[in-house]
């Protein structure tokens, strides 16, 4: 089995973010990158993807790269700036830590759509278990 591969059989037991639709696309030594195909489930009432979507795809790309292969690690502190409304069909989320420390972490989320719109930058604060 890949590493890819036993990621996703790992992560597969996050049914909230499965049930959203998101994929892990590349896994490495404390990094990952994921995508969300998006649909009309995903936007908001005046049909703008919702927040929570981007949210939810950093929360989780910040989770595989901070938990794979990795001793156990929490969000203890996060805050998501939002840049740009979503212009393309596809988010990306892509995870890279920061700052590593023997009980805590910092790692930084880049949330992208498929036409380069750079869409909101996700700081979390992870606490090692």
């Amino acid at each position: 089995m890949t590493e890819l591969e036993e990621a996703r059989s790992m992560f597969e037991k996050d049914a909230y973010a499965m049930m959203t639709g998101i994929e892990i696309d590349v896994v490495g030594d404390r990094y990952a990158k994921c995508s969300l195909k998006l649909n009309e489930r995903h936007c908001n009432a005046i049909g703008q993807v919702m927040g929570g979507v981007m949210y939810t795809l950093a929360d989780f790309t910040f989770a595989v790269a901070a938990n794979f292969k990795q001793n156990r690690t929490v969000t203890t502190v996060s805050q998501i700036n939002y840049l740009s409304p979503v212009k393309g069909d596809t988010l990306y989320g892509e995870s890279k830590l920061i700052r590593d420390g023997k009980r805590n972490c910092f790692y930084q989320i880049r949330i992208t759509d498929n036409l380069g719109t750079e869409i909101a930058i996700v700081s979390v604060n992870g606490t090692h278990l």
